[in-house]
């Protein structure tokens, strides 16, 4: 799985580069040209991500998925590339611009729409009639890859974020780790009894440091219900009651209830670590968060639960994802054998991604409530069965964050996203480090320097 920390890191390398490679087509707004091949004849198809062989289990499967996709249609051949990182940003511009991409190729949802404006994908409009699980996938997923009435792509995974807490730290405090904060007063009173376990005990935490403090803005604007752009995202939309409130909510326990700890200006690795260590009690994030905490500091699966960030229902939830496009330059053929490949290994149940069975034959996590493209549809529901069957982690600790989903619509993030995250680190880090920090004033500033970013990106 590829988590949102490393998407993270990726995404303010890529960050310059695709408005760059924008400047070069790809291809017309037209459908890829008609060929005379047959139904039956044979093609051969590039297909990006393999994983590496540095990740032997996920290598491994990939590797039978193909064979046995192979099987079922041997006219059609796969080569997979396994670059890795998937998206490389020093190579990823060039190869859209020039076209030398693979059939087949992998983006995160943040660059779509940048791609289809470029006319560096396929339009695949005139064949993805032919995938029939599309039409049980979200609608809120299944639009990042549309543009208007026009298709260009197919997801394969999707988060929101959440708030992550820590369940053993909620008992020691007296507190439900089966019953966790729906509002942020909860969470005040949830952090301040943490903090209150000792020395070296922080109740919540946040970035503030790097691009991520504006990210987690961002994560809690939506939460309730605000937006970082207005909606032509000509213009910033964040200097808002709800913006306002993301500040004063900070402010109040940083400096009054005292339950944010003194270090602050932290950045990605530094919450990790906290909550790895076991003496942080919450903070926001994907539910994959707790992943990286078991995987790379240390820290227990049975330890860690994941609920809705506070207040989202019936709002919004900052979302990211990732999937598949399609070369500009690929024939029909190609494109049909493609679409018949993402279908099998990113949209059955019970194959590909979703082979819980063989995940945990393989040791790997299984359990995690991610990717959630299919809802509460039938799908999804096989899905979620699968996951509880071969579950691997507490799935029950994900209850919480499962439940609110249905209430909770993705949204991406905005335009000139890591420049509009650098503008309102300055803000995040000044409540948290100065008690007399002017929010209206704060708010005015990061506001009138994003309306400039976003004036260059109109």
């Amino acid at each position: 799985m590829r988590t949102t920390s490393h998407r993270r890191a990726l995404s303010l390398l890529l960050v310059a580069g695709l408005g760059l490679a924008a400047a070069s087509c790809g291809s017309d707004d037209k459908p890829a040209a008609q060929s005379s091949g047959g139904a039956d004849a044979k093609v051969t198809i590039t297909v990006g991500c393999e994983p590496p062989k540095s990740n032997p289990k996920e290598r491994a499967g990939w590797e039978e998925d193909v064979t046995a996709f192979q099987q079922l249609h041997p006219n059609i051949t796969i080569e997979s590339k396994d670059a890795f990182p998937c998206i490389n940003p020093d190579t990823f511009q060039a190869k859209l611009a020039g076209g030398t991409q693979e059939d087949v190729f992998y983006v995160y949802y943040t660059d779509v729409q940048k791609i289809i404006k470029a006319k560096q994908a396929a339009d695949i409009t005139p064949y993805v009639g032919s995938v029939k699980a599309l039409a049980d996938v979200r609608p809120d997923v299944k639009g990042v890859f549309q543009d208007g009435d026009k298709s260009y792509g197919i997801p394969r995974n999707n988060y929101n974020m959440g708030l992550v807490y820590n369940r053993k730290l909620f008992t020691q405090a007296g507190l439900n780790p089966d019953a966790p904060p729906k509002t942020w007063a909860e969470v005040h009173e949830a952090a301040k009894k943490i903090s209150a376990l000792g020395a070296g005990y922080t109740g919540f935490g946040e970035y503030s440091a790097g691009n991520t403090g504006g990210w987690h803005f961002a994560a809690s604007l939506y939460a309730r219900g605000g937006s970082m752009v207005s909606d032509d995202g000509k213009s910033a939309a964040f200097n808002s009651p709800e913006g306002k409130a993301v500040l004063e909510n900070l402010k109040q326990m940083r400096w009054d209830d005292n339950s944010m700890g003194t270090k602050q200006l932290l950045q990605w690795e530094d919450l990790m670590r906290m909550m790895g260590s076991g003496k942080l009690g919450m903070m926001i994030g994907a539910p994959d968060v707790v992943q990286s905490v078991n995987n790379d500091f240390q820290g227990k699966f049975d330890d860690y639960g994941v609920t809705a960030v506070p207040e989202s229902e019936g709002k919004a939830s900052l979302s990211g994802g990732d999937g598949y496009m399609f070369n500009p330059k690929a024939t029909p053929e190609k494109i049909k054998a493609g679409l018949l490949w993402l279908e099998f290994h990113e949209l059955t149940p019970g194959k590909g991604q979703f082979n819980y069975e063989r995940a945990k034959a393989q040791g790997r996590p299984v359990g995690l409530p991610i990717p959630d493209l299919f809802g509460d549809s039938a799908p999804g529901k096989q899905i979620v069965a699968l996951r509880k069957q071969f579950a691997t982690v507490p799935v029950d600790h994900f209850t919480p964050y499962v439940t609110a989903q249905a209430s909770i619509t993705n949204k991406l993030e905005p335009p000139k996203a890591q420049e509009l995250y650098a503008v309102l680190d300055v803000a995040m880090s000044a409540v948290l480090t100065r008690k007399d920090a002017d929010i209206d004033k704060l708010l005015a500033d990061a506001s009138s320097k994003a309306d400039k970013i976003l004036a260059k990106n109109s």
